[in-house]
């Protein structure tokens, strides 16, 4: 992050995501402020707290991409999770505090792929020699009686052992052994216990913490033979050597200090848990959810099979619509934690035309390189985007607005012939116009009730 300005931040997301500028600049600040807080004195450090934002904007504008695109810049853990999933203490549900665990994993796993990336070349060539002794075993060759061997049989006899076994290492490097079959001894697969099933279901978290790893390590893990080609069994001995050159106390330790200063939480449809008690219907806890996010929000210390974790400095970004409910029905004292609110804006017909056409992972650019694939060459007029545009709008217009994910539906249909005969069309080449467009789908938009179950 020390080379990355908040101008250039903002550079980086306009290459995916298109408009909402004024969102951009509040999560560009705010990550900028992350790297400025760490040079400062730790005594300072210490008191600077987030600048929590709120995202304020219809479905499909970018919200979530945004924040998903700001954590891949920052190579920070980010977790992306409803604020709806969650429940009220005493309310059968999700706790709250299981998302600090859950981005607690994310970290753990971002790191531990860091370390084993540092180690690939050390695991690769330990694999390798492993490899080797499985495809030639080294032979000892015993005595009869002491002695019986001379020096000179030994030493031609290990000669010719190291020039077979180099000799296959090149056949290997060459590709020339991938067919061959070795014996692996890999861990037994078992059927998860009922302890497993009943927290990856969403119940007994704090019970969950260490529960699995002590029921583990009571019985030693089941090893079963399997024959595999050789690719795999270097894949397999490659995970098995990297985990053994890992340090995991220190990839825990890592992880814990990336979660504390750089974790990232998106909580997504904050507006489902905004308004007060009415004390009755489908909705009684949905005060109950904003009082038990407060402390976490606020800064506490949450347990986790990892060791404590403090939430003080973990960045959370909230996004809504907020058609039925508005920023200010959150309790007072959340909202005070949200101190920086944007609106984003809804997406027009222009809007529409550059989402098509300009980011990196454009829709039109998807659908060429996946048809591609079949040998099909695709091309996209520039007519036929200003259609597809025109098609997205009128569409959102006359029923629910979605944003940019009507033009996903819009595409499906646009090009469902194609994409279901394209085994049958290779080497074919398809021009897409706004005739084409028009042929595919002005029946449907032009009747309203096919326009509602089919766009």
């Amino acid at each position: 992050m020390d080379y990355l300005t908040p101008k250039q931040i903002v550079e980086e997301l306009d290459k995916y995501i298109v408009g909402q500028n004024n969102a951009k600049r509040a999560v560009a600040i705010a990550l900028r402020n992350r790297w400025r807080r760490q040079q400062l004195s730790e005594e300072l450090r210490d008191e600077v707290v987030p600048k929590n934002i709120i995202m304020i904007g219809p479905t499909g504008v970018g919200k979530t991409e945004i924040a998903r695109r700001l954590a891949k810049l920052a190579q920070a853990p980010f977790l992306k999770i409803e604020a709806s999933k969650f429940t009220e203490v005493g309310y059968v549900g999700r706790d709250v505090e299981s998302m600090i665990r859950d981005l607690t994993e994310l970290a753990v796993k971002m790191v531990r792929d860091e370390e084993q990336e540092k180690v690939k070349e050390k695991s690769v060539h330990l694999a390798e020699e492993k490899l080797l002794d499985l495809l030639l075993p080294p032979v000892r060759r015993k005595a009869e009686t002491a002695g019986s061997i001379s020096s000179f049989d030994q030493k031609a006899y290990e000669d010719d052992f190291t020039a077979t076994r180099e000799k296959m290492r090149e056949q290997f490097k060459a590709g020339k052994l991938d067919n061959r079959y070795v014996e692996l001894e890999t861990p037994e697969r078992s059927f998860p216990s009922i302890i497993e099933v009943i927290s990856n279901t969403g119940g007994f978290e704090e019970i969950d913490l260490n529960i699995r790893d002590m029921v583990g390590g009571l019985f030693p893990k089941k090893m079963k033979k399997r024959k595999v080609k050789v690719p795999e069994a270097l894949q397999l001995l490659m995970q098995e050597e990297s985990q053994k050159l890992i340090d995991m106390d220190q990839v825990n330790r890592l992880a814990k200090e990336k979660v504390e200063q750089a974790g990232i939480i998106f909580l997504d449809e904050i507006d489902k848990v905004a308004g007060r008690e009415t004390g009755q219907g489908p909705d009684v806890s949905r005060e109950g959810v904003q009082r038990d996010l407060l402390p976490i929000i606020e800064g506490t210390t949450v347990a986790t099979k990892y060791g404590l974790i403090k939430t003080d400095h973990i960045l959370f970004i909230a996004a809504g619509a907020f058609h039925v409910s508005k920023p200010s029905d959150l309790i007072p004292e959340l909202q005070g934690r949200f101190p920086i609110r944007v609106g984003l804006d809804s997406l027009t017909k222009g809007d529409f035309v550059r989402i098509l056409k300009e980011p990196k992972n454009a829709l039109t650019k998807q659908y060429i390189a996946l048809l591609e694939t079949e040998k099909i060459k695709l091309e996209f007029r520039d007519d036929s985007v200003e259609e597809i545009a025109e098609i997205a709008t009128i569409v959102n217009e006359k029923n629910e607005n979605i944003g940019a994910r009507r033009l996903h539906t819009i595409m499906e249909k646009l090009l469902d012939d194609i994409s279901f005969d394209a085994p049958s069309l290779q080497g074919r080449e398809f021009v897409i116009d706004s005739e084409y467009v028009k042929k595919k789908l002005s029946d449907v938009v032009a009747d309203d009730d096919l326009s509602r179950y089919i766009l």
